[in-house]
């Protein structure tokens, strides 16, 4: 989206240091920083300097609102240097400290990906046994949710319309794996014929495919949630959808530093795996940039800047 020019708005001069997923180790932390020290291992958050004094950081930590600072100082790869160097800036206010059972590699597309799809998962507060549908369940974003559902207990079913992803749903435990190349209706047949006739109690859209939001609200059921992630220019849904059928449709931006830690803990707990391609070091960024751009890409391009972290990690059981 950056080099597409959707933040040029508010991307600070040329050059910028890309990236707003990264993971490393502390080398150094400022003066008011109470909660990391050296050597800490950790995920960086995307943003940067919260104001603290505007509602939302006012508001009880506990509601996940931190994130929609009105006043916040910058964002990571778009306005501020990122991870794609030796060393980068990190604010501590929003950034977390790893389990020492999961890996930098798992941890870097987590710090925004992972994030937000996490969101996505938990905000409809579906109980366990209850049906969650993901459309484009097989990307990016849409792979850790279905393994994030999984992990919370919920039955899920993976909507995707390429042939790499629908296997990756299955493969990462998608109770129900529908092609969306059927269309609308032989999808909602196959859904109704696992949930009663009912579809899905809520939904989750990483697709920025024109009808897939479309998609994900006529695989929800009767008042049911449309959980709307993914950023096209433009969002269409039918009218029906949100008059006759009572969906309601919400956005969900980045997780919170206090949901961030949950999240962790489950990728600990779990043992949830990243889709990820590996590159090795800075120089590589454009043959990352052309396999991304092909639309082959299954999962998540990360970029080892130091291997020597990646080996000394090991040492203290790093292995999800």
């Amino acid at each position: 989206m950056v080099l597409d020019g959707v933040f040029k708005h508010m991307t600070k001069s040329l050059p910028n240091t890309a990236s707003h997923e990264g993971a490393g180790t502390i080398v150094a932390v400022g003066s008011d920083v109470t909660t990391f020290k050296e050597g800490d291992r950790v995920m960086v958050g995307i943003n940067l300097h919260p104001c603290g004094v505007c509602a939302e950081c006012q508001a009880p930590a506990d509601s996940s609102r931190s994130q929609y600072c009105t006043n916040m100082g910058g964002l990571l790869g778009v306005t501020a240097d990122g991870a794609f160097a030796d060393y980068m800036v990190a604010d501590s206010r929003t950034s977390a400290k790893l389990p020492d059972a999961v890996t930098f590699e798992t941890a870097a597309p987590l710090a925004c990906a992972g994030l937000t799809v996490w969101r996505g998962v938990t905000k409809p507060a579906l109980k366990p046994g209850q049906w969650l549908a993901i459309v484009g369940s097989g990307g990016g974003l849409g792979h850790l949710g279905v393994q994030f559902a999984k992990a919370l207990g919920l039955n899920v079913i993976g909507v995707d319309a390429r042939d790499g992803a629908l296997e990756l749903s299955k493969k990462n435990g998608a109770d129900l794996v529908v092609d969306a190349r059927k269309g609308n209706a032989a999808i909602f047949e196959e859904i109704k014929a696992v949930t009663n006739g009912e579809g899905a109690e809520a939904t989750v859209n990483v697709s920025d495919a024109p009808t897939a939001a479309a998609t994900a609200c006529a695989v929800t059921r009767l008042h049911g949630t449309m959980i709307q992630i993914a950023q096209p220019e433009n969002i269409s849904v039918p009218f029906a959808e949100l008059i006759f059928r009572d969906i309601k449709v919400v956005g969900s931006l980045i997780a919170s530093p206090l949901e961030a830690e949950e999240m962790l803990k489950v990728v600990a707990k779990h043992k949830v795996s990243v889709k990820t391609n590996r590159f090795e070091g800075v120089k590589e960024l454009p043959r990352l940039i052309e396999y991304y751009e092909s639309g082959t890409m299954m999962g998540k391009g990360i970029v080892v800047v130091d291997g020597a972290q990646i080996e000394k990690e090991r040492s203290i059981g790093a292995v999800v």
